[in-house]
């Protein structure tokens, strides 16, 4: 504020009744909600403690608190004001849990628990307060453990950079999806390697950074994407030099000295290089207030009473709550046992592979794997899983689930052309490959489409239909250079109608 500018008008400390009631009343909503969603309150902290890629969101709780205490003086020159509209934000965040239970999707109904959340805050102060807590409101997005569905396409980027510095550092090498072969050595870009947990970090940082040094929007967003460009970049450079170390030494020192300087260290590298290229650029005061009061001060349209926003924020809530509770309720039944079918022109033999493929499928009702050959010597491994329904952790697609088991030695290479309603893709490891053909089927609907099949599970669980779901997996070996997929494709046709044959292991036929 200038010398010259008009006083502010004095306000009442933050202690006095017109802030007091409001923000009992929103404690009152905040524990409702906690008390309701515990379990997805209770399933956020415990990926933030247990997961290493969501570690840092242990930081964010305290640094809202810290966002709001350093606006705590502003605040309270502003008068709180129940706002209506602002239970509309509530009820998307209440259907945004609700769709999310439905389809089984944990990020969807945690980002849903944290929108009614604000939502509670701009309902029971008003749209001044809201206004004044914008930036505080949005860091909570980040409080949701979202970004590990980049993995892959991280591992791929991380591969393909890796590839290009090896040429021009004169190295030769050969790549198959993310495994790099060397004169010296065979490389895989692991999870671990993509370059997600500091890319996801690093995207927070720079959201707190852009909002407290920038005030100009064209510098925040290229702050902002910076953030995400150095760490990736980064992130290959890092993945090379474990390369090139080990090519011009041993594989075991380049793998000790990338697990004694791939962590913190290299993590604060890239943030004094991102913090040293962006500090010329701040222009932002350190004192500078987050809001002015004086533009905040305008009398909320459409208010309601504190009473009647609460009420109507545990009734759409509880709404939400209560009919996953009632379609969660319903029985779906599967068969006591099942078996492999019998396939004409094929015979079921003993499982004898290479390198021992499992895939991984959590919390299923029944499992059942078997292999088949044919007169023609063509071999295929079948694998099916079957869900009498499925919740938080028992998913039939999702992160972690599939062909791959992410804790084991086999990783994705590259999609192949898919038959009708499945997918194809191939999987390596050291000393193998396969294809695995997948088909899903839930409710009715038989696809490769973890999109689809997520929108059949999410119909199923609103409108109470059936929710036993089905994962039926057909893989061959490779021979050589003589491609898997003819084998796959033959006992695909042996094998029929593949919607019947879910059915039948589902108990549906």
């Amino acid at each position: 504020m200038n010398e010259a500018d008009p006083p502010l008008p004095a306000r009442p400390p933050a202690s006095v009744p017109e802030w007091q009631k409001p923000l009992q009343f929103l404690a009152a909503a905040w524990a409702g909600l906690l008390l309701l969603f515990w379990r997805d309150a209770a399933d956020m902290v415990a990926i933030w403690w247990n997961s290493s890629t969501f570690n840092h969101c242990l930081l964010i709780v305290p640094i809202l608190v810290w966002l709001v205490m350093q606006r705590k003086e502003l605040l309270a020159k502003l008068t709180p004001e129940p706002w209506s509209p602002a239970l509309l934000y509530v009820a998307a965040g209440a259907c945004g849990w609700l769709l999310g239970d439905a389809a089984g999707l944990a990020v969807a109904r945690q980002l849903g628990l944290v929108m009614m959340m604000q939502g509670s805050v701009v309902a029971l102060l008003g749209p001044n307060v809201a206004r004044g807590l914008l930036f505080p409101l949005f860091y909570m997005f980040f409080l949701v453990p979202i970004g590990e569905e980049i993995v892959p396409a991280l591992q791929t980027l991380t591969a393909t950079m890796c590839m290009t510095l090896l040429g021009w550092a004169g190295i030769p090498a050969h790549i198959d999806g993310i495994f790099i072969t060397t004169p010296t050595g065979y490389f895989r870009v692991a999870e671990a390697c993509s370059g997600v947990k500091f890319l996801i970090a690093m995207v927070a940082y720079g959201a707190l950074v852009a909002n407290l040094c920038f005030s100009r929007w064209p510098r925040r967003l290229a702050f902002l994407t910076a953030c995400v460009v150095v760490p990736i970049l980064a992130n290959g450079l890092r993945a090379f030099g474990t390369i090139f170390i080990a090519h011009h030494s041993s594989n075991d020192f380049a793998s000790s000295f990338d697990h004694v300087f791939y962590g913190w260290i290299f993590f604060g590298l890239v943030i004094g290089l991102v913090m040293a290229s962006g500090w010329p650029f701040f222009d932002k005061r350190a004192d500078a207030p987050a809001f002015d009061p004086t533009l905040l001060q305008t009398s909320a349209k459409h208010s309601t009473t504190k009473l009647k926003a609460v009420i109507t924020i545990f009734i759409v809530a509880g709404f939400s709550f209560g009919w996953s509770t009632y379609t969660a309720a319903k029985t779906s039944s599967t068969p006591d046992r099942i078996v492999l079918p019998q396939v004409q022109g094929w015979t079921t033999i003993a499982y004898k592979p290479k390198v021992h493929w499992t895939p991984r499928f959590v919390g299923g009702s029944h499992y059942l794997s078997g292999r088949y050959r044919n007169a023609a010597g063509q071999g295929v491994d079948m694998f099916v899983v079957v869900y009498d329904r499925q919740s938080e952790g028992r998913e039939l697609v999702g992160f972690g689930q599939g062909a791959i088991d992410p804790d084991g030695f086999w990783s994705w290479t590259a999609n192949t052309p898919a038959p009708p309603n499945g997918k194809a893709e191939r999987i390596k490891t050291q000393g193998a490959a396969r294809e695995v053909v997948s088909f899903y089927r839930v409710n009715g609907v038989t696809s490769g489409s973890a999109a689809r099949i997520k929108l059949a599970t999410l119909q199923a669980r609103l409108l109470a239909g059936n929710q036993q779901a089905v994962a039926i997996l057909i893989s061959s070996e490779q021979e050589g250079d003589q491609s898997p997929r003819p084998a796959i494709d033959a006992f695909v046709k042996s094998l029929g109608d593949i919607d019947k044959v879910a059915d039948r292991f589902a108990g549906l036929r």
